[in-house]
């Protein structure tokens, strides 16, 4: 059995769920994003408040850098809503994934138009495979308010349960990861 697994590349693989194009970031995608995330009503829970193209398109380019440290990655996807289940359809929100070691810290945000739809929900189970895929993880946590009732469902649907840790007034919550078998 290896007792070390390849190096994750920066950039992280595209990768779909039934209804949604979760693709790599770009600083291209910034214009777009920032209409997806100008509600205010998105920072209720997480603080903020929606950022201008030009701000949205320095910190996308800061992200696609990637961390300064060599063992961590920013993985961060944007999700594009499939028309007619054809690629062509707008971008609704992103995924974002910090992996260090054997842990992968993740989010979702899903744009207010685009909410109780399921998206969350899919894109978060879908970020969860894709991690579970790419080898290496033991552990996949987030951090969501504890007044957030639909994180929490997104979070539950996606396999993650509550644990007793808290970080700046959120809730961890976690699941381990089973390694793939090997062939």
């Amino acid at each position: 059995m290896p007792t070390s697994a390849a190096p994750l590349p920066i950039t992280p693989p595209p990768f779909t769920t039934a209804r949604l194009d979760a693709l790599p970031l770009q600083p291209a995608y910034a214009e777009e994003m920032a209409a997806v995330l100008a509600d205010p009503a998105l920072y209720g829970f997480t603080g903020g408040e929606p950022p201008a193209p030009a701000v949205l398109r320095a910190r996308y380019e800061r992200q696609c850098a990637g961390s300064p440290d060599p063992g961590e990655r920013w993985w961060n996807w944007v999700l594009r809503v499939r028309a007619d289940g054809e690629a062509g359809g707008g971008l609704a929100g992103y995924v974002q994934a910090t992996v260090r070691g054997p842990r992968a810290e993740i989010a979702w945000v899903v744009g207010t138009p685009w909410q109780g739809r399921g998206y969350a929900t899919e894109a978060a189970q879908g970020l969860v495979a894709q991690l579970a895929s790419a080898g290496g993880l033991r552990e996949i946590v987030a951090h969501i308010h504890p007044d957030h009732a639909a994180s929490a469902a997104v979070a539950v649907a996606a396999g993650l349960g509550p644990t007793g840790e808290w970080e700046d007034g959120e809730r961890r919550w976690a699941a381990s990861v089973t390694p793939p078998p090997v062939p």
